[in-house]
């Protein structure tokens, strides 16, 4: 029930983020429309949306257009089914609004928890540890909030990265309801409050950058940046995988899942990896040309002549044409940029 509360409340969020985008200058209007035209739009919707070479010169002739204006058309045509810009800077809101919270509340919780001091608190006394209710409520409101993006991934705009935040929502959907069966709860406090530490401000670098306000967007895109790679490529590894690994081993031994687990673990520090990669290249693309450029991951193309030319050459990571969904759904700063 609580994952339907949650796709409720994300639809039902748009009420209190579109006033606020409509208050800062954004306009509920989306890409420039392709002119009509019967033949291109029966090849786009039964045949191919993206024509090769050898199509295009095809249609080239049977229409009497130059090349580039059909490559034009097509990705016009391609680009008008995308969200506009009010729509992603009211998911961004949404899921700005969710990461905030839920990261302060598992500060307040883990605060005065033990195991947060010392991981070796994780595994004393295990399996017999109780299950508070604060702690249940957190895990729970975690779990259905995943389970909630995993669903919406298939309905909204599909992005490049579908396949990676698949298996992201995967595994951390895997790795919660694995925890909470096994009552490892307490490690897998650790690994959430960790995940959701930089998640905020990358939404908060979304919404500046569809609102316009680029040096904050520009700011908080390299505190995210930051706060990223501390905590997924130096925090993780060696607090968390350190305590799963190896304090686990010392203290309880091998037990039947430590290699499921740890698997799972793994698996997302794998991920980790790469989307490190990714923020590191825009943030070197930002350091040479002193903005960032396009994101790889991007859902909307660029349309005017000079990116035909140049679209190649300035690839980067974001652009203001990607959706704001998500996690990591993208990483950015900037010119142009974007997305969990």
């Amino acid at each position: 029930y609580l994952v339907l509360i949650w796709l409720f409340l994300r639809n039902s969020f748009r009420f209190i983020a579109k006033p606020c985008a409509i208050n800062l200058g954004i306009q509920d209007s989306g890409p420039h429309r392709a002119q009509p035209n019967a033949i291109l739009e029966k090849v786009f919707t039964s045949i191919t949306k993206s024509p090769d070479g050898k199509r295009l010169e095809g249609l080239s002739k049977q229409l009497d257009w130059d090349v580039r204006k059909i490559q034009r058309w097509f990705r016009h045509r391609r680009n008008q089914d995308k969200p506009t810009t009010l729509t992603k800077f009211c998911e961004s809101m949404w899921r700005f609004t969710f990461y905030l919270s839920i990261f302060f509340y598992g500060i307040r919780f883990l605060w005065t928890a033990p195991w947060f001091w010392d991981t070796r608190q994780c595994w004393y006394n295990y399996p017999f540890q109780p299950l508070t209710s604060r702690l249940y409520y957190y895990y729970i409101l975690e779990l259905a909030f995943y389970w909630s993006l995993m669903f919406s991934q298939f309905t909204d705009i599909k992005r490049k990265d579908f396949l990676i935040m698949f298996v992201h929502h995967l595994a951390t959907i895997g790795l919660i309801t694995f925890s909470y069966m096994n009552n490892m709860v307490r490690v897998g406090t650790l690994v959430l409050c960790l995940h959701d530490a930089s998640d905020f401000l990358l939404e908060a670098a979304k919404l500046a950058n569809y609102a316009k306000y680029q040096r904050l967007c520009d700011a908080f895109f390299m505190l995210f940046g930051v706060v990223f790679i501390v905590t997924r490529l130096g925090i993780y590894p060696f607090w968390i995988l350190n305590t799963t690994l190896f304090e686990s081993w010392e203290l309880i031994g091998p037990y039947p899942s430590w290699w499921l687990f740890n698997g799972l673990l793994i698996t997302l520090q794998i991920l980790h990896i790469i989307w490190s990669y990714l923020i590191i290249r825009t943030a070197y693309k930002a350091l040479v040309r002193g903005k960032v450029s396009k994101d790889d991951r991007s859902d909307v193309e660029s349309s005017s002549d000079e990116e035909d030319v140049t679209s190649n050459s300035t690839k980067g990571v974001f652009s203001t044409s990607s959706n704001g969904s998500n996690r990591i759904n993208g990483h950015m700063v900037s010119g142009q940029w974007t997305e969990e």
